[in-house]
């Protein structure tokens, strides 16, 4: 848990400089940012979608995922905490709020939508990439190449913390909870199932990220909306199929 600790903190500081810096930055020069990280992002994505060892698995978990992700509305879910955690600590009334008028007249985002969407965005781009995955379950099992990994996220998620919050402001302060209870949850998974996960499972968990990371750099460049957050079971279904069909005796073809 080490490592997690570590992220949660750099995450704390970076988003704080944010909203420090925040105000005294342009809107030009604040789009220009968030266009930097979600290009950065779609480059990470596609590099981690190539880390798979059969394309069919990563089609699978993703359109099995998505399926699920519909099924519960996890974005539904996500929204409403962003929305709790606004209401409760960002000085807004959720119950005088009117969800039709969340907009104001010059295009902007409301204070309510604003706090939304940096809390879910930067939470997906925290929590969603290699480094997250495996960094976590090798920090859980104890191994000093995973606090390493998470050592090296924690810098960049610092960096992104900072970018996010001077545009969205302190909503990304409280994706500090999702860093924590995610990759806490993966460390955990770590230290009681350190053998389960086998190298073709963490490839395929790691190409399925990768696709969810394309699809929030182009939800961020504003081609297209996506709800990125109901592809998360993507990532459980992933290394689940690659069990499966190990399982029944179905041959998998491992990256070269």
């Amino acid at each position: 848990m080490g490592g997690t600790v570590l992220n949660v903190i750099a995450v704390l500081f970076g988003g704080t400089l944010g909203l420090i810096v925040g105000n005294r930055l342009s809107k030009r020069m604040q789009e220009s940012i968030i266009t930097s990280l979600a290009l950065v992002t779609l480059t990470v994505g596609m590099g981690n979608a190539f880390q798979t060892g059969n394309p069919i698995i990563t089609l699978l978990s993703v359109a099995i995922g998505v399926l699920i992700g519909e099924l519960l509305r996890v974005d539904l879910g996500l929204e409403w905490l962003a929305g709790w955690l606004q209401a409760r600590f960002g000085g807004l009334d959720s119950s005088k709020v009117d969800s039709s008028k969340v907009q104001v007249e010059d295009g902007q985002l409301s204070p309510r939508e604003r706090f939304i969407t940096g809390f879910v965005t930067a939470s997906l781009v925290f929590c969603v990439g290699p480094l997250t995955m495996l960094g976590s379950i090798q920090d859980g099992m104890g191994l000093q190449e995973g606090f390493q990994a998470l050592a090296i996220k924690s810098t960049l998620d610092g960096f992104a913390a900072m970018a996010f919050a001077a545009s969205f402001g302190v909503g990304v302060l409280f994706t500090t909870l999702t860093v924590f209870f995610f990759q806490g949850g993966l460390a955990l998974l770590g230290a009681l199932a350190g053998e389960f996960m086998t190298t073709d499972m963490m490839n395929e968990m790691t190409a399925a990220g990768g696709v969810l990371l394309i699809g929030l750099a182009i939800v961020m460049l504003e081609i297209k909306p996506i709800r990125i957050a109901n592809f998360l079971p993507a990532l459980i279904i992933a290394p689940l199929l690659v069990a499966i069909a190990a399982a029944l005796g179905i041959a998998y073809y491992p990256a070269l």
